[in-house]
């Protein structure tokens, strides 16, 4: 059966593209198919993870002209498994929003019917015939955030040891018990390793009465990647790779 998966956090800045970029890919080397949809339309980023060029003269439709009703959903996906590397079994598509400033300009001042979004998400995991379908939010909690994660199988709440993230954390996981969302899950970023990550994962899951699903160290080799690659797939046995395909580990 596939499932809908959305990576979501109160504020920018946690790491949730690079998570949902990095489960995508540990996700495909089991051997799932896979789209990625880039609903962070404000700001899209996530295709730079996957060196996807939005620049081309040769590319063809993003996920803002589905919205605007040019468009079938699948014609907006592209095959981007080959830049994952050559010895990945599974499949993995990508639906990225417009960098254009026109084209964001305009979906900032008409939206979009969230509704459209969330039967695209059917019809898409049907015509490529999707293992799992990951939805990169944008952060906070717009009507359309929370529509889209109202149809959600599973919600990774993405956050850091601040104080900030702390409290508007606290405000996301009220919405989204409220919106009965069935798999409510966190995953701590940028934890610095001063820190006892046991006593952490024990303090949150208190608070919030939710699994801390992953806790990923800060590392300068994330830094050093600068979100133009795929942790997991360049440095394989690192803590952050581990944890990451120990997360995934519980949705295959």
């Amino acid at each position: 059966m596939s499932r809908i998966i959305s990576i979501h956090s109160f504020r920018g800045g946690t790491g949730k593209s690079n998570t949902t970029a990095n489960v995508a890919a540990a996700l495909a080397m089991k051997g799932k198919r896979i789209a990625v949809v880039d609903t962070d339309l404000n700001s899209p980023g996530i295709h730079m993870l996957f060196g996807f060029d939005l620049e081309s003269p040769d590319l063809g439709f993003v996920l803002n002209h589905f919205l605007w009703g040019d468009c079938e959903i699948q014609e907006a996906a592209y095959d981007v498994t080959a830049r994952l590397g050559s010895d990945i079994p599974g499949q993995v598509y990508l639906l990225p929003g417009s960098i254009k400033t026109a084209e964001i300009s305009r979906l900032l001042r008409e939206g979009y019917d969230v509704g459209l979004l969330n039967d695209g998400f059917d019809d898409l995991i049907d015509k490529l015939q999707l293992d799992v379908l990951l939805v990169d939010t944008h952060p906070g909690l717009s009507n359309e955030t929370l529509l889209s994660i109202a149809i959600t199988d599973t919600l990774l709440i993405t956050l850091r040891p601040d104080h900030q993230d702390y409290q508007g954390t606290a405000v996301t996981v009220e919405v989204a018990r409220k919106l009965q969302v069935p798999d409510m899950r966190l995953v701590i970023n940028k934890m610095p390793e001063v820190y006892d990550f046991n006593q952490v994962r024990t303090l949150v899951e208190s608070k919030y009465r939710c699994q801390v699903a992953a806790i990923l160290p800060h590392a300068e080799e994330m830094m050093t990647l600068a979100s133009q690659d795929i942790f997991v797939l360049r440095h394989p046995d690192h803590r952050i790779s581990q944890e990451i395909k120990a997360l995934v580990d519980t949705f295959v």
